[in-house]
């Protein structure tokens, strides 16, 4: 490293903030963070705005237009194996991700911004959790008091509920 790379080094603001995670509840009693880098968006929707899709995996609300796209709608405390949401809702919460060329809507109970922290404040979820879920996280980490599931976008991409119908894709 020369010296203006190494000045440059100095100079630039060492990332002790942390990255970047959205910040949502996936039902009642289930706090949750998505890394910023897998999210696209995150939108409220009418109801009225997914198409329900028949001989679609439990988990699948249907489709909707997303930016003259049309993606698949997941309802992810469902596909999560948590307390589903309220099948009577005017309006979700919708997580538009993308893993790759593979783009979702992830729909949960309240979206409530975003936050930061150091990865290695991530703690293995094993023994925290339902073991159902740990294949869906990178762990779980406390924020003022409060505990957040680590999900993992790729994994719920590559969920085997929703691979055995490649359609969504």
């Amino acid at each position: 490293m020369d010296n203006s790379q190494s000045l440059m080094a100095t100079l630039l603001p060492q990332n002790k903030s942390g990255d970047g995670y959205l910040k949502f509840y996936l039902n009642q009693q289930s706090a949750a963070i998505l890394a910023m880098n897998h999210t696209q968006e995150a939108v409220l929707i009418s109801a009225e705005s997914i198409t329900p899709m028949p001989n679609m995996p439990h988990c699948v609300l249907g489709l909707m237009n997303w930016r003259s796209r049309i993606i698949w709608v997941i309802d992810l405390p469902k596909m999560l194996n948590l307390e589903s949401l309220e099948n009577r809702v005017h309006q979700y919460s919708v997580i538009v991700i993308k893993v790759e060329s593979t783009i979702l809507g992830l729909v949960v109970q309240e979206i409530k911004g975003i936050t930061k922290f150091m990865s290695d404040e991530i703690r293995s979820p094993i023994g925290q959790v339902a073991s159902s879920l740990v294949p869906y996280l990178r762990g779980c980490v406390t924020q003022q008091e409060e505990n957040f599931l680590v999900l993992d976008a790729q994994a719920i991409v590559n969920s085997s509920v929703l691979i055995g119908n490649q359609n969504y894709q």
